[in-house]
């Protein structure tokens, strides 16, 4: 899961950039990148590490320009390392950069066709390298000197002919514009907004609405399924539905974990949907234990909250902040390498033994994916003095792995493939668990919409709605996916990051 920001505006853009991948923080981790373009030149900086890390005064210095965009990442199973962060760049045509949020299903596909048929050369194992060759292709067969907001949708249909799985993109023509540009099911996010300024009109497009807001832009809208939005250098906006027989099938793990609770996707408030969420599950406790002995109800800080107070509500239970968080530290789910994860639960997390101690206690997260920080906090709670743990997920269990752009752990490591509540319970410590019903999650996110849709739930369900994915891709999945793979992979980008930092040349300012 990957963020993403791009700006056409009336004046240097680059603070604007920069404010907004902050806010974007939560989607990613491991890298961070911005390129700007002035007087048909690229200006770029990006580097492993957070926001606030990778860009100095100097760098932000020489990001002058109109016109840029930005992404922070979130590394998926095997592709990691400086050279993958993005935005990523090839000099024809015209010099494009591109920042992409999701997985292409057919990427190896994809990989040989560009090299046998298109003559490009691909430098990592990344799809969104593809992605950007394939959509540099398709504009470079229009052979136009000066590509118009037509030229480039013609390109972005050719695009999504090709390309199979979750993408939503956003690229810059050095000189001429930015286009944005989603898959034709809109699995992933990924929303338009301007700002009116004494200059003129301006336009930002980002994953999420939160980076709208925190920058004065009113949000327009979602990207529709299919669909593409080219912001020329001068300002003027066009859209395009280009691609056939879309549908609308966003991802529902977005309501779930990976969104700010603050944003809007198609048309939806994350907030909301957790706030019912807690109540779907107050409904099921109160089903599944009229005569419940919940003295008091904690979340697991920080995405659970919202969920964790309205359930409480709804059961007439206290709720209590017994988990303090240290804010220093990284989403676990997002961690590579099982000691990592199992390390940074002690260092992120401290109970407070007065909101325990002689308490049957109810803790809140927002899902269960390999189970083994769950089990680390439930010891935690015992050991803080709980009578009782009882354990709620606001969502469904994880049976299945992603492969729309969540890095999910292999099959094999998660908890409750092939398991019954009462194994996963047992394998947890808990006194009881509760698991969300998916046909409630999926209730809880749909409600207030005005789009007719139907979430991507394949990590609770298995069912991938591009129809593409098979046997032997998940098999091949799963063999990348394991920690072992993944600790082998550290050990690489640790040797790299060794020498010398990622820093572009082709042309570029090196902003050392």
């Amino acid at each position: 899961m990957c963020g993403l920001v791009g700006i056409v505006g009336k004046s240097n853009v680059n603070l604007t950039l920069y404010d907004s991948l902050t806010v974007l923080q939560h989607r990613g981790q491991d890298a961070a990148g911005i390129v700007t373009s002035e007087h048909g030149k690229l200006n770029l900086r990006k580097d492993n590490g957070l926001v606030r890390d990778v860009f100095r005064s100097s760098h932000m210095r020489n990001l002058t320009g109109n016109m840029g965009i930005g992404h922070v990442r979130y590394p998926t199973a095997g592709s990691s390392g400086p050279a993958q962060a993005q935005p990523l760049y090839v000099n024809s045509p015209y010099g494009i950069s591109l920042a992409h949020n999701g997985n292409l299903t057919n990427a190896k596909e994809l990989s040989d066709d560009i090299f046998k048929d298109d003559l490009r050369h691909l430098n990592t194992d990344s799809d969104s390298e593809v992605l950007l060759n394939v959509f540099a292709h398709e504009l470079q067969q229009l052979h136009k000197i000066k590509p118009t907001a037509e030229d480039v949708f013609t390109a972005i249909r050719g695009v999504h002919k090709r390309c199979r799985g979750a993408y939503a993109a956003v690229a810059m023509l050095v000189g001429y514009g930015i286009v944005g540009f989603r898959d034709k099911h809109g699995i992933r996010p990924l929303v338009f907004g301007e700002k009116r300024t004494r200059k003129g009109v301006e336009y930002m497009l980002a994953s999420e609405s939160v980076a709208l807001d925190s920058q004065g832009f009113k949000l327009i809208r979602d990207v529709a399924p299919g669909e593409a939005v080219y912001i020329d250098q001068e300002g003027n906006l066009s859209t395009k539905i280009c691609a056939d027989d879309v549908s609308l099938n966003p991802c529902i793990f977005e309501h779930v974990y990976f969104a700010r609770p603050d944003s809007l996707m198609d048309g939806i408030s994350v907030y909301k949907s957790r706030l019912r969420m807690g109540e779907k599950l107050a409904e099921k406790i109160k089903r599944e234990r009229p005569d419940h002995d919940i003295d008091v109800v904690i979340p697991i800080p920080d995405t659970s909250r919202t969920s964790a107070v309205e359930l409480a509500n709804s059961l007439g239970v206290k709720y209590r902040e017994g988990f303090i968080k240290n804010r220093y530290i990284g989403r676990t789910f997002i961690m590579p390498g099982q000691s990592q994860r199992k390390k940074s639960v002690k260092q992120k997390l401290n109970a407070a033994p007065l909101e325990f101690q002689d308490k049957n206690v109810l803790l809140v997260d927002d899902s269960i994916v390999r189970g083994t920080t769950c089990r680390q906090i439930i010891e935690m709670a015992r050991e803080a003095g709980a009578k009782k743990v009882y354990f709620c997920s606001a969502a469904p269990p994880v049976r299945y792995p992603n492969v729309y752009g969540i890095d999910m752990p292999a099959v094999s490591e998660l908890i409750a493939h092939d398991k019954t509540v009462e194994e996963i319970q047992k394998m947890i410590g808990a006194d009881w668990l509760i698991f969300q019903d998916l046909e409630d999650l999926i209730a809880s996110c749909a409600e207030g919409s005005i789009l007719p849709m139907d979430f991507e739930c394949s990590v609770f369900n298995g069912v991938y709605v591009t129809n593409d994915v098979s046997k032997e891709y998940l098999a091949e999945l799963e063999n990348i996916r394991n920690d072992r793979a993944k600790n082998g992979k550290i050990s690489d980008r640790k040797m790299l990051q060794s020498h010398s930092q990622e820093e572009e040349v082709l042309g570029l300012h090196n902003n050392e």
